[in-house]
């Protein structure tokens, strides 16, 4: 399947070609990423959406180059970062941030929020004093949390809604250019996964930034993103504005997919 594309006219911000990951060999290979190509616009929100096992969080790892492609490439601003390694492949995670599904299992329980975005910051950026907690302040402001009511807490006395924004301020701090947000609000109740595509959508409009999303519930994609890459056994099977692939699927897998959601307008949050 070809590309999909972003903006008509406008140059991507990431481009990826035929990315293959296969685990395995031989009789035994699984191919969990198949040739799959798409890109990345500016200031865009892109929902990667298919079932438990099609590969959408094995394409997200390999985004964030946590994973090698078996073959393929992927450009960053034109940039092949395909291959970089040391130096060069951390100043690539300054730029691609990922926010993960369980908020808890991400958080060190021995530090509090202060060490931990304190910590992350000095590891990524040197940045620390006064400085830093300006930073960790402002970050934890972006995203609808008060730094004094939150700085001196341990994550057991957060909420998991809570938990999640203060891993989106993480992110943020290091002012990436693009944010990963797999399965990110998979296990907040409604309203708290409401409030987390709320401040997705306000990271795009503020920060310029560039979103990945990634979802099993096709209807949190209407919600949230501007096309839609659908995913099943490892191959993109369909993508489009997420309009159109909503209104109009072309693919039985997107059709079975918002079967599974039969009120859609009225369900995109439950």
């Amino acid at each position: 399947m070809n590309a999909p594309s972003s903006a008509p006219g406008s140059q991507p911000l990431v481009e990826a070609k035929g990315l293959t990951r296969v685990f395995g060999h031989g009789a035994n290979a699984v191919r969990a990423v198949d040739d799959v190509s798409f890109t990345l616009g500016r200031q865009e929100v892109v929902t990667i959406v298919g079932e438990s096992g099609s590969g959408k969080s094995t394409l997200a790892r390999l985004v964030l180059r946590l994973l090698e492609p078996t073959g393929g490439t992927l450009h960053l601003a034109g940039r092949d970062v395909t291959a970089l390694k040391g130096r060069e492949l951390r100043s690539y995670w300054r730029d691609v941030q990922a926010v993960f599904q369980d908020p808890f299992s991400s958080f060190n329980q021995f530090f509090t929020v202060r060490r931990l975005l304190g910590r992350s910051l000095r590891l990524a950026t040197g940045t620390g004093g006064d400085q830093g907690e300006t930073m960790m302040t402002q970050a934890l402001e972006h995203v609808g949390l008060t730094g004094a009511d939150v700085l001196d807490k341990w994550p057991h006395q957060l909420s998991g809604g809570q938990r999640q924004r203060v891993m989106i301020a993480r992110a943020l701090m290091m002012q990436p250019r693009i944010l990963v947000a797999d399965e990110a609000t998979s296990m907040l109740d409604a309203s708290l996964r409401a409030n987390i595509l709320n401040v997705l959508g306000d990271l795009r409009r503020d920060h310029d930034m560039t979103i990945l999303f990634i979802t099993h519930d096709i209807g949190q994609a209407c919600y949230v993103s501007d096309r839609v890459l659908v995913m099943c056994q490892g191959e993109l099977v369909e993508h489009g504005p997420t309009d159109q692939v909503i209104f109009d699927p072309q693919h039985e897998y997107t059709r079975r997919l918002l079967a599974d959601v039969p009120r859609l307008h009225e369900n995109i949050l439950d």
